[in-house]
């Protein structure tokens, strides 16, 4: 609860959206971006915006994500996304697919779970 506070203070979070709207995107990021804390990072930054969906390790050494929930919040994700935790070297950060409604919560699921 501490860092949705601070991560609204900082990066204006909590922006209004449209009652109920909501935005799902499924994205690919690439680099150095697995054993650098980063689906552990994902996680707990996801659960600050209060956004929905999973956080995975590819078998090519992406991160595959799914984000669900205020568009602004989903917006905000992204860029947190490009720019990762520390020890971390964002190439990409590619939207594959929109839409869709992930299970409510934010979870780490295992490299070899899909959806």
């Amino acid at each position: 609860m501490v860092m949705r506070r601070i991560i609204e203070r900082l990066f204006g979070v909590g922006m209004p959206d449209k009652p109920g709207e909501r935005r799902t995107v499924t994205v690919r990021i690439e680099g150095r971006v697995q054993g650098v804390y980063y689906r552990a990072w994902t996680h707990d930054t996801a659960h600050a915006f209060g956004l929905d969906g999973w956080v995975r390790n590819a078998s090519d050494g992406s991160v595959e994500a799914v984000f669900s929930g205020p568009p602004a919040a989903v917006e905000e994700m992204l860029k947190r996304c490009a720019i990762g935790p520390r020890g971390a070297k964002v190439t990409a950060v590619t939207i594959v697919d929109e839409g869709g409604a992930p299970p409510s919560g934010f979870k780490v699921i295992a490299t070899d779970r899909w959806r």
